[in-house]
């Protein structure tokens, strides 16, 4: 019980912190020049000889990316409802359109963004309309996390932490 409180007070404050984005998020991610995801994400970047700089924009959507990816962990264990997991799943779509919407990077680091992003909204998808847990796609936001710190210099990522 004192596990499901946890889970649901920081869900709670995740969705409090990223629902001040949403609406703008929304609207900008509709007229944002990014293509739409695939229901599979292209194949990954290759790592750069330097790793893209990274806005706090992007550093914050991915914090919130990592925690409900790995609150789905919870999901995945059969500690979470289909209704909490679709609420997480929203949470993901939230952070994500908070990156397209104020995320400025050069082109390049851009490009190799879309690619993760596009497995967060595969995968935030995944959750939300399957009637059984998506294993595979929640394991290919996990890959993403992990490919994050590869290409992108967060100096706050705790790459241990995934």
């Amino acid at each position: 019980m004192r596990r499901t409180t946890l889970l649901s007070a920081s869900t709670l404050i995740l969705a409090g912190a990223l629902s001040a984005q949403l609406a703008t998020a929304q609207s900008a991610h509709a007229a944002h020049a990014h293509a739409p995801a695939a229901a599979t994400a292209p194949a990954p970047a290759p790592a750069p000889a330097q790793r893209w700089t990274t806005d706090a924009p992007l550093r914050e959507g991915m914090r919130g990316i990592r925690v409900a990816v790995q609150a789905l962990e919870h999901y995945e264990h059969g500690h979470m409802g289909i209704a909490q997991a679709r609420s997480t799943a929203a949470l993901i779509d939230t952070a994500v359109d908070g990156i397209f919407a104020n995320c400025r990077l050069e082109p390049d680091a851009d490009v190799a963004l879309h690619g993760l992003l596009a497995q967060f909204l595969a995968g935030a998808e995944a959750v939300r309309t399957s009637q059984q847990v998506p294993v595979q796609e929640i394991a290919g936001m996990r890959s993403a996390l992990a490919r994050y710190p590869q290409l992108f210099d967060d100096p706050q990522w705790d790459a241990t932490a995934d």
